[in-house]
């Protein structure tokens, strides 16, 4: 960039923030607006289309053309994860034999603004054909779409967020939202649980925060532990060894009696001038917070930011089973 594009650039730059702000809060209003409009669209058509699709043995396969393709993926992805089987069919590849992975007893629905493309009059002549059943999702309810649909989900929007009312952008909005609907319906009809939600999320941070035990997290780490008489000068070298900025006070048995952080023994050398008489049972705390080893890592997250504490003993039937710390739940992600 030249000096002349720079000066250029700094003279307009007050007028160019307050034209990106501008077109950007707009986009977002009319989006939001069109979303909100969806509301009266939950109408007869869409709880029975909903029905349908919860009652059919089949699967549900998903299609659409240019944009509504892609918000199609998205569907189905969020339809596959939440306990509802789906497929997604491009309605260019569905002439080319791809309508062959089209059961007898699967629904199609069919997402289009317009209804009214030629690949998508081609696709419903040919799920007509079959004999399944179509869901039309659809901006305009005169289509040729929208006429030969069992069931029409009504997206209509009032305008684009784009200027020229062109680019498909609040109408991929609403697209996007009415799946989303469809999809939740579905997922509580069917009671899925957290449990079965984790079987679909194995893998990455989110399925650590569905599937990873407080246990599962202890078993890694040190498990720092002293009995009542042991001297306070040992019970500092055993909080220093495992790292794990406490020890838990344990009787002849391993159940838990309390807990000795780095924190009280910063607090009790500010007190006392020797150490050399004082043992574990001069300073630790009775009746500690622990949490059960079978608890998941983010219900242990959520007590520890609770209490504001930075480590969490596992217990189990007051046993002690181990130990974890705020930086092992930041390491695996859930934090």
């Amino acid at each position: 960039m030249n000096m002349h594009e720079t000066l250029t650039l700094l003279i307009l730059k007050p007028h160019m923030d307050k034209q990106i702000t501008a077109i950007a809060q707009r986009t977002l209003e009319i989006e939001a607006a069109a979303i909100t409009g969806l509301q009266k669209f939950i109408d007869t058509p869409f709880i029975e289309a909903v029905k349908a699709i919860y009652a059919t043995e089949g699967r549900l396969v998903v299609s659409g053309i240019g944009k509504s393709a892609i918000i199609a993926q998205k569907m189905v992805a969020t339809c596959n994860s939440t306990g509802t089987p789906a497929l997604f069919l491009h309605a260019a590849d569905a002439i080319h034999g791809d309508s062959g992975m089209i059961n007898k007893q699967d629904l199609v629905l069919i997402i289009s603004k317009s209804g009214e493309s030629p690949e998508i009059k081609n696709l419903v002549q040919l799920v007509t054909g079959f004999g399944n059943a179509i869901i039309a999702m659809v901006g305009n309810t005169e289509s040729y779409l929208a006429s030969h649909a069992k069931w029409v989900i009504n997206t209509t929007v009032d305008k684009e967020a784009c200027a020229h009312n062109l680019a498909p952008t609040s109408s991929t909005t609403a697209q996007m939202a009415m799946g989303d609907a469809i999809a939740m319906c579905l997922m509580e009809l069917k009671k899925i649980k957290a449990s079965d939600f984790a079987k679909f999320h194995p893998g990455g941070n989110l399925g650590k925060r569905l599937t990873l035990t407080a246990g599962q997290m202890a078993q890694v780490n040190p498990k720092p532990s002293v009995i009542a008489s042991t001297p306070l000068k040992e019970v500092i070298l055993v909080i220093s060894k495992n790292r794990l900025g406490a020890a838990v006070v344990v009787d002849e048995n391993e159940k838990v009696l309390g807990i000795i952080t780095d924190g009280d023994i910063r607090r009790m050398l500010e007190n006392h001038s020797s150490i050399q008489d004082l043992t574990a049972a001069t300073i630790f705390h009775a009746g500690p917070i622990s949490i059960a080893p079978d608890a998941l890592a983010i219900e242990a997250l959520a007590l520890m930011e609770q209490k504001d504490i930075s480590q969490l003993i596992v217990a189990k039937d007051n046993s002690f089973v181990g130990m974890i710390h705020i930086h092992d739940l930041m390491k695996e992600g859930i934090l």
